[in-house]
C-alpha cells in the first residue's frame, strides 16, 4: 500500500522509487504484484505519465486511510501521538489566508514546534488528492466529495463605496439605480460583467459597464476606497474597511443567499495527529470570528 500511495503522490515510478530509495523495477514488481492479488488494473501506464483507474482511485484513498491509521496507531502506542510532527499543507483563497488564516497558523507553530507548514493562499480550488495539501477553507457550496466538511460561519455578497463616492452619487435604493453609477470589477470573484440580486424573492442580473476592471481583490478594494466607483466583494473581505467606515454596504435588502465557510480535509474521521490539532484550533478560532465576516 505505501509502495502504491507514493506511485501516485509523486506521479511515477522512478519518482517512487527515489522516494524510498529502491530500485524502479522494485516499484514495478511491487504494484504489479498488488494488481494480481486484488484482480484489478490499479494504474494505467505510458511512457510519459502514470495514471490512476477508477479502481485505483477508490483504492487509493482506502489507502490512505489505512496508512494514517496504522501511523497513528504506531505513534500512540510509542506515545508520541499527543505531539504533532512533520510538514502541514493548508490552502485558502488570497485575502481570507491573510486575514484570517495566516494569523492561525502563527499560532499552531508556536504551540508546535515539531511541525512545518505549506500556505497556499490562492483564488482557485486546490484539489486536496491530486496536488497533495491537508486542509482547504472553501467558500460556496461544496460538491458531492469523499473529504471530510466542517461548517465554521457564513459570508455575504455585498455592494460596497467609500461614503466620500456616495455623497458624490448618491445612494442607490434599487439594483435598477446602478445604471448611474460607476462599476468596480475584481474579475477572481466576478469574472462576467455583472451583479445579482434578488428582487421580490426572484433573481436580477444587472449587466455593468466596470471603469475599472482588475485581478485582484486587493487592488478592486483600494480603489473602492478611494471613491472611484462601487464594487461587488464577499464581507469578509472589507470587514476591516466596514468597521473604520471607509466602506459602506448599499442594497444590503436585495442581496443573494449567504456562502458557506467550510474547513475541509481527507483524513476521515481518524485525522493524524498534526491534522486534528490544526483542525481543532482553526474550527475553534474561525468560528469565534464569524461574526465579523458579515458585518
Amino acid at each position: 500500500m505505501t509502495t502504491f500511495v507514493t506511485v501516485v503522490e509523486t506521479e511515477g515510478f522512478a519518482s517512487a522509487a527515489r522516494k524510498l530509495n529502491v530500485s524502479p523495477s522494485v516499484i514495478s514488481r511491487v504494484v504489479t504484484e498488488l494488481e494480481e492479488h486484488l484482480g484489478v488494473r490499479l494504474l494505467t501506464r505510458t511512457t510519459r505519465v502514470v495514471r490512476m483507474t477508477d479502481a485505483g482511485a477508490t483504492f487509493f484513498e482506502d489507502c490512505r486511510r489505512i496508512l494514517a491509521e496504522v501511523e497513528a496507531a504506531e505513534l500512540s502506542a510509542a506515545g508520541a501521538n499527543t505531539t504533532p510532527r512533520g510538514q502541514l499543507t493548508v490552502t485558502a483563497p488570497v485575502l481570507f489566508g491573510k486575514i484570517y488564516i495566516t494569523p492561525i497558523v502563527q499560532d499552531y507553530l508556536t504551540r508546535y514546534p515539531s511541525v512545518s507548514m505549506h500556505c497556499w493562499f490562492m483564488d482557485r480550488i486546490v484539489n486536496l488528492v491530486d496536488e497533495g495539501a491537508d486542509v482547504a477553507i472553501r467558500i460556496g457550496e461544496l460538491p458531492s466529495s469523499s473529504l471530510q466538511a466542517i461548517a465554521v460561519g457564513h459570508v455575504r455578497r455585498v455592494l460596497c463605496a467609500s461614503p466620500a463616492y456616495l455623497e458624490t452619487h448618491g445612494v442607490p435604493q434599487h439594483p435598477d439605480d446602478l445604471t448611474s453609477h460607476v462599476a468596480i470589477q475584481a474579475t477572481g470573484l466576478t469574472p462576467a460583467p455583472e451583479w445579482r440580486f434578488r428582487v421580490d424573492g426572484k433573481p436580477l442580473i444587472m449587466p455593468i459597464q466596470p471603469r475599472l476592471v482588475t485581478t485582484t481583490n486587493d487592488s478592486a478594494i483600494a480603489a473602492a476606497v478611494a471613491g472611484l466607483g462601487m464594487l461587488r466583494v464577499l464581507s469578509y473581505q472589507i470587514a476591516q474597511e466596514l468597521a473604520n467606515g471607509s466602506l459602506r454596504v448599499v442594497l444590503a435588502d436585495y442581496e443573494q443567499a449567504t456562502l458557506p465557510v467550510h474547513v475541509v480535509h481527507r483524513e476521515g474521521k481518524h485525522a493524524n495527529q498534526k491534522v486534528r490539532a490544526f483542525l481543532d484550533l482553526a474550527i475553534e478560532t474561525l468560528r469565534t470570528k464569524a461574526s465579523l465576516w458579515r458585518a
